[in-house]
């Protein structure tokens, strides 16, 4: 059983986890529900807990994927290839493992630049895609991810992320919070995703996916001019206009890769605009599903 803190805090989620061993590595994922399949693919850091406040509103008419990826969560954090195409191939070998032939796949950030992958590699497996502040669009990254692919980070990175740095920062945030300050979905996520490096084999995986993905001077992967199948595949673009890690600027640049685009802000939203506004998400994602 996985359990997941739903967006406003106070109410615990609860849904079955399951677990396929591929390449040898066990890889953790909700299924739950039935009908045409809807694949979520959490970001950077994140996990299923990403997206399981959505099960309840979409697993009564859809079959709903939710899988940790490998280096993330519960799944396995073996040593080898954390590229895009890697992760692509892997999500593809879950979808023959459960039997599912076609797919609307659902990225965040990183998870945004796998879809997009899969669907380069996979396109007869794609029914729809959704992009949600979604790398691989632009060049510009937040200095904090980039500061993870600067030489000497793997050696930094277990003292930020060290329980006795854990400890001090909780200890001031239950103290502002008890005047009065709530944490944004940005940093909430943010933090959760920060304490899953306090093992080793959690921070090798991340350096490895994010140094796969970026340079000290931003994002290296971008499917501008490599998207071809683009032209076939229906797609909603969604983002924050207050993204601090990805820049709003990039869905402006979706068209020229997703002709027919619909592209929708959610004004005020993060890097999270589905947890920011999980309502409205999920009302936009419905309605685009049965369009």
């Amino acid at each position: 059983m996985t359990t997941a803190q739903a967006p406003d805090g106070d109410t615990e989620l609860s849904y079955p986890a399951s677990v396929a061993t591929l390449n040898g590595h066990d890889l953790s994922y909700v299924d739950t529900g039935e009908g045409s399949a809807i694949l979520f693919i959490h970001g950077l850091l994140g996990s299923h807990d990403n997206w399981t406040h959505l099960v309840d509103r979409l697993d009564t008419d859809h079959r709903v994927l939710i899988p940790d990826l490998f280096g993330h969560g519960a799944s396995a954090k073996p040593v080898g290839d954390y590229s895009l195409g890697s992760h692509a191939a892997i999500l593809r070998d879950l979808l023959d493992r459960l039997g599912i032939d076609h797919v609307t796949l659902v990225g965040h950030s990183l998870g945004g630049g796998i879809a997009m992958q899969f669907c380069y590699l996979f396109p007869t497996r794609v029914e729809a895609l959704v992009l949600v502040s979604s790398g691989g669009l632009g060049r510009t990254v937040s200095p904090l991810l980039r500061s993870a692919t600067l030489p000497g980070a793997e050696l930094v990175l277990p003292v930020i992320a060290s329980t006795w740095v854990r400890q001090r920062v909780e200890s001031v945030g239950r103290v502002v919070q008890g005047l009065g300050w709530r944490p944004s979905a940005d940093v909430s996520a943010a933090w959760k995703g920060f304490t899953s490096l306090s093992d080793a084999e959690s921070r090798r995986a991340f350096l490895a996916t994010t140094r796969g993905v970026m340079d000290p001077g931003g994002q290296t992967i971008s499917a501008q001019g490599h998207l071809t199948t683009g032209d076939r595949i229906r797609t909603l673009v969604v983002w924050g206009t207050r993204d601090r890690m990805i820049p709003v600027s990039h869905a402006e640049r979706a068209p020229a890769i997703f002709p027919g685009v619909e592209v929708v802000l959610f004004e005020g939203a993060g890097h999270f605009p589905h947890l920011d506004q999980p309502d409205r998400f999920a009302s936009v994602l419905e309605r685009f599903i049965h369009r």
